[in-house]
């Protein structure tokens, strides 16, 4: 591996890692509350159906995203990026500045739990489904858009990957919401990630031709603008 792809690898592996940990987190509250409240059946078989539907998509897609032209590849998913990483920098921000409610996986965890109190197991194993299959969807996503240039993409699944396991294997042996992880922080680094990963692409597929250097570069230009956004939107809450 030569400097400039160890450069443009050590970024995407991060960012995958860190994203999909935020997503992974997320799925395993409600899988969590689905195996307390109704057993571990229902939560297995959601998760299960969830992972293979998740599999047979990618199957299916992996040929047709090879036959894309790399430009116009990079270009949407480019465009697909700012729209995800500007959306969770925002909320970031506004979380961090006092405007939003922080999230609370604990309080998350809690309200699930009462809800699946009323259903049956079928409804349980329903809910996990749709929790690991949405989350899912999302970190497929996150491995190929940030692996959108040829020869990333091996890095970030490994990121992904190991985000995914890292959490299912805390989760298994805790056997609680995963409170302690600092989620919201998470969404703000990720945010500015996805941002900075989406500005680079869609140069790339304008021929901007920037050097891979320029990822980290990018990425702590928008961490340092919503931190000051945040910074700002906290001292104005101070009088109040």
């Amino acid at each position: 591996m030569t400097m400039v792809s160890l450069a443009a690898a050590a970024p995407t592996v991060g960012a995958a890692f860190l994203a999909s940990a935020v997503e992974a987190v997320e799925a395993f509250t409600i899988v969590l509350a689905v195996s307390v409240v109704r057993g571990p059946r229902p939560a297995i078989a959601g998760t299960a159906a969830a992972l293979a539907l998740l599999a047979a998509a990618v199957a299916a897609l992996g040929p047709l995203i090879a036959r894309t032209p790399i430009h116009g590849l990079q270009m949407v998913v480019g465009v697909l990026l700012l729209v995800f990483g500007l959306g969770w920098l925002r909320k970031a921000v506004l979380r961090a500045g006092g405007m939003l409610a922080l999230h609370d996986e604990t309080a998350a965890f809690a309200e699930e739990t009462q809800s699946l109190r009323s259903a049956g197991e079928w409804l349980a194993g329903v809910a996990a489904f749709k929790a690991v299959l949405l989350e899912g969807t999302e970190v497929i996503f996150i491995v190929l858009a940030l692996g959108a240039r040829p020869g990333l993409l091996a890095p970030s699944a490994i990121g992904a990957a190991a985000a995914c396991l890292g959490v299912a294997a805390v989760g298994a042996v805790l056997r609680a919401p995963l409170a302690r992880i600092p989620e919201n922080s998470l969404k703000f680094l990720v945010g500015g990630v996805l941002t900075g990963f989406g500005v680079f692409w869609c140069s790339e597929a304008l021929g901007g031709g920037w050097p891979d250097f320029a990822i980290p570069v990018l990425i702590a230009l928008y961490l340092a603008a919503g931190g000051l956004l945040a910074f700002v939107l906290r001292r104005r809450e101070l009088p109040a």
